[in-house]
């Protein structure tokens, strides 16, 4: 008997550009999972052998990195905070795009970071944070936030923040500025290795699909 296939997807921005591409690889979900007032974690597909789990882009990481789904669909950032050794990615979907960034009060708290030793940063990306700041000689103190970054720098609770940017609006309209990225960032089809090896075949299909569906739309 054929095994249920668990295809972790994150909630928000990406999901929504990366449903077209999951529907020509065949993965549909049911009508439910379109209802923004359902809260449900799960979804069935049109494929009776797969299914969806809907959960936090970080989670999505962690289910394919532990196997408990077998494929799924991440930004770059969360496959780089983390380093899953069990995490493969092996195809650039080319959505998604944006970029992780330090960003800093527009009228300069400490003035140029390159001449500091020691400089605390809100981010909920610490262990990517650490190792830029770390590579140009500077400790990082990082202090781990999940949301209402913007506020750090203006509350006193650190003096620059690591976060995705993608137009920049929301930067301005609470103070900061941009003055350097960290990482350009873009959604990523993550497959769980031994998973892989287990089931070379669909999910080699898999893999397959959206490669092509990826080259298609670049040379589009």
């Amino acid at each position: 008997m054929t095994s249920t296939l668990t295809f972790a997807v994150p909630k928000g921005r990406i999901l929504e550009e990366a449903l077209p591409l999951m529907a020509r690889a065949g993965i549909v979900p049911e009508p439910g999972f379109h209802d923004k007032k359902n809260r449900a974690l799960s979804f069935a597909c049109e494929d009776p052998h797969t299914r969806i789990i809907r959960v936090r882009a970080f989670d999505v990481a962690t289910f394919v990195a532990h196997g408990a789904a077998q494929a799924g669909i991440v930004g770059s950032d969360v496959i780089e905070e983390f380093d899953y050794s069990d995490l493969y990615a092996p195809v650039d979907l080319d959505i998604g795009h944006c970029r992780l960034s330090i960003a800093e009060p527009k009228d300069g708290i400490e003035g140029e970071f390159d001449n500091a030793s020691h400089l605390r940063v809100a981010t909920k990306y610490p262990n990517l944070t650490r190792r830029w700041f770390e590579a140009r000689g500077i400790q990082a103190e990082c202090v781990k936030l999940n949301g209402a970054m913007e506020l750090a720098p203006s509350l006193g609770l650190a003096t620059r923040i690591v976060d995705l940017v993608s137009t920049g609006t929301t930067l301005r309209e609470n103070g900061l500025v941009e003055t350097a990225e960290l990482l350009p960032v873009s959604a990523r089809l993550i497959v769980n290795r031994a998973a892989l090896k287990t089931d070379p075949e669909r999910l080699g299909a898999l893999i397959e699909s959206f490669r092509a569906l990826s080259d298609s739309a670049k040379a589009a």
